[in-house]
């Protein structure tokens, strides 16, 4: 007996990636405020990246032995190189450069630079043949017509502020920092370097996948060799003891926060979201954190709100849409062209039928010669 699917289930299993996506930049949300609060304390951003996966190797390590036990293929040697190379590019090389860029700048100002990254994939996605273009028809030029509406709402999000609205009088506690930022040209220069090396992470991703489809020894094995990476380069460059130290209860809680949801939980979901609909699906969604940023420090924080990351933020939602439905219709239109062409019972039978009458024809006419013969 068939199971009876509900509708509801259906909608929830399409839009599954959707929802995890989203729940993944809320998340991400989050961290910008616990870490930029880190930082101006006088946390050492690269010993907070090399503490963050090892936490975050320490939570997943556990799901990845038991739950993948079966599932999870040989690791060579090549395979092993590949899984360090994607580690330096999506944890030590990018984040030490990310968040030294935060010290350097604003969460602001490294979120909406980090808006790029959406752009930059998909331009490496079409150079090497990973994701379909097709400007003929509408489903290719929504997704190039979304992806450049999508970088005008960054551009106007960086560049326009417009004019301020209120700060919102029910925050929680409003923000006076005190912390200088030295130099944005380094902290601008950084940000953008690792934006570049992100982007390719996120393709490196659908890569190995195809290799390696164990998502949860994935993201440990990431979690694992990224820290020990970054580790050796705090060491070289961070030679006192006492920034290895923990004094702050804001410094451990943003380790713990960082480790299990950001380094843990959510690197998960986006493998898993780059398997089912592929890394430019992924990263479409990281937008998403500015608009969350801005909301949060309005109404949470207290900071002013300006005009422009609205218009940008509205602009960038747009050419989202436009991508996700462009990337829908091409996946529809995949599916219907992989089924194979299937032959019906009842165009089947008649053949049958004309086989069997044909057979009790010949045993028919067999059977009166037969008698002709014997009389």
């Amino acid at each position: 007996m068939a199971l009876v699917v509900s509708p509801y289930m259906k909608i929830y299993r399409r839009f599954k990636p959707h929802l995890l996506m989203v729940l993944a930049q809320i998340g991400y949300a989050f961290l910008y405020f616990i870490t930029d609060a880190s930082f101006n304390h006088g946390m050492n951003p690269h010993v907070f990246v090399t503490y963050r996966h090892i936490v975050g190797g320490l939570v997943m390590f556990p799901f990845a032995y038991f739950l993948e036990r079966k599932a999870r293929p040989k690791l060579t040697l090549a395979l092993f190189m590949e899984i360090f190379v994607i580690s330096l590019l999506g944890v030590s090389l990018t984040l030490n450069m990310y968040f030294a860029s935060l010290k350097y700048t604003s969460s602001s100002f490294v979120t909406s630079i980090a808006n790029t990254i959406p752009s930059l994939t998909f331009l490496i996605a079409v150079i090497l043949r990973m994701e379909a273009l097709d400007v003929r028809n509408p489903r290719g030029i929504a997704k190039l017509l979304g992806t450049l509406i999508s970088l005008a709402g960054v551009i106007t999000m960086t560049s326009y502020k417009g004019p301020a609205i209120q700060s919102f009088s029910g925050a929680s506690q409003h923000i006076r920092s005190n912390f200088v930022h030295k130099s944005w040209t380094k902290g601008s220069i950084l940000v953008i370097a690792s934006c570049i090396t992100w982007s390719i992470w996120y393709i490196m991703q659908g890569i190995t996948l195809k290799k390696y489809p164990a998502q949860l020894s994935l993201t440990t094995w990431i979690n694992c060799i990224g820290a020990a990476q970054s580790a050796v380069f705090t060491v070289i460059i961070q030679h006192k003891r006492a920034a290895w130290r923990i004094t702050y209860n804001n410094d451990f809680l943003s380790i713990i926060y960082a480790g299990v949801v950001c380094s843990g939980i959510t690197i998960f979901i986006q493998l898993w979201c780059t398997k089912q609909k592929g890394p430019v699906f992924v990263t479409m969604f990281s937008p998403l954190a500015t608009a969350l940023v801005a909301i949060l420090a309005y109404f949470i924080l207290g900071e002013k709100l300006h005009i422009g990351r609205i218009v940008g933020a509205v602009i960038i939602i747009i050419g989202l849409y436009l991508v996700l439905w462009g990337k829908d219709r091409d996946q529809n239109h995949f599916k219907s062209q992989e089924q194979p062409t299937v032959i019906s019972d009842d165009q089947k039978e008649p053949k049958m039928q004309v086989g069997s009458s044909a057979e009790r024809q010949v045993l028919q006419m067999d059977l009166e010669e037969k008698d002709k013969t014997d009389g």
